[in-house]
């Protein structure tokens, strides 16, 4: 997979990193797959910023070193772009906290940021950021503005989207793109470098963006243009499709918690749902129409009355459009009564378009 993107793109940022550190044979293998001057960009561990939250008390310097260390064959290799620090949405303005994150950052390794909080957006912001050369990501989403900031001698674009549940199921039209491109263009005047990215929907879209702005900016490869008629032809031709399962064919009332199970959560999920120890969760409310736990850093609300499931982890924001479960509600579910966990599962189920699957506030 990897090897027929390289063909098309000549850079690519690495999420996966955000949720575990790499193994030192997947490094070695994004080294060894991608051709001279492919470029890689990679998010921080979530450990660092959403869990430890930037706190030097917590020991993140030596979690930095570590993940650093094991990207160093990138580095080596001229394929290490930058870092992405991505601050969670709740993180507001803490400038000494940032600036002394900052001081242990290592100087060898070019790092762009991105805010969630409105509260960074000032201009004591673009100035420390430019005191330690770290790139502001200018991002188009539903929380911030998509504000051109530049800080660095290179800078950062990531469209997200502005999708509703969650924000990456979004398709951009190429009216929506053109506006942004004199601020590329403009990008392109002030800095070396310019990194960007789409947000990789399921769908595929973020293929198709990629490639619009591309030749909007008149860079387009013969190889990149040929990808694009085929994947806008894709589009035009795509039908849904979905294959039938047993249970398409049985009422709720005859299904039993197994088979409603299964009808939300695969099998890989499953067993990582059944792997979470019981001390982990904590149900704080059960009422007959509403439930409320906590499982380790996450929420989970399921609420009959509104017909409403909340959740908050990183997994649960891909399940949305799908209407599935992530392994956290999994758990939940099998660790409640059955029956009562049965009939619950047997009311989202048969109803299950009318109910809303939504992040945690």
């Amino acid at each position: 997979m990897l090897q027929a993107y390289t063909k098309v793109f000549k850079t690519v940022e690495i999420d996966s990193t955000f949720y575990r550190y790499p193994s030192k044979g997947t490094v070695m293998g994004w080294v060894k797959y991608s051709p001279e001057g492919f470029v890689y960009a990679a998010k921080l561990p979530k450990l660092i910023t959403h869990e430890k939250k930037l706190d030097l008390s917590q020991g993140i310097q030596e979690h930095l070193e570590k993940f650093t260390e094991l990207m160093e064959p990138l580095r080596l290799g001229g394929k290490l772009g930058c870092l992405l620090i991505q601050l969670p949405p709740k993180y507001d303005y803490k400038p000494k906290e940032l600036e002394d994150f900052f001081k242990i950052l290592p100087s060898h390794i070019k790092f762009a940021i991105e805010f969630r909080d409105l509260s960074w957006m000032r201009d004591e912001t673009w100035t420390l950021l430019r005191k330690y050369h770290i790139a502001y990501a200018i991002v188009d989403e539903p929380l911030l503005p998509p504000e051109m900031h530049f800080t660095g001698d290179f800078t950062y674009f990531r469209w997200h989207g502005k999708g509703v549940r969650p924000w990456y199921n979004y398709r951009y039209s190429v009216e929506e793109l053109e506006p942004w491109f004199p601020k590329v263009k403009e990008a392109a005047e002030k800095v070396k470098t310019i990194y960007g990215y789409f947000n990789n929907h399921y769908h595929g879209y973020a293929v198709e963006n990629c490639l619009q702005v591309l030749d909007m900016m008149g860079v387009l490869t013969p190889e990149q243009a040929e990808a694009k008629n085929r994947v806008e032809e894709y589009f035009k031709t795509l039908v849904a499709f979905k294959e039938p399962r047993i249970e398409t064919f049985v009422e709720p009332s005859e299904l039993d918690f197994e088979s409603l199970l299964r009808a939300f959560l695969d099998t890989g999920r499953l067993k990582r749902a059944k792997d979470i120890k019981d001390d982990e969760l904590k149900i704080e409310k059960e009422t007959d129409e509403r439930v409320e736990a906590a499982i380790r850093e996450y929420h989970i609300v399921i609420d009959l009355k509104t017909k409403t499931i909340l959740h908050d982890c990183a997994d649960w924001s891909k399940m949305l459009p799908a209407k599935k479960f992530c392994k956290h509600i999994g758990k939940l579910l099998v660790s409640m009564g059955k029956e009562r966990a049965t009939n619950m599962l047997r009311k989202i189920y048969s109803q299950k378009q009318t109910w809303q699957f939504k992040p945690y506030p």
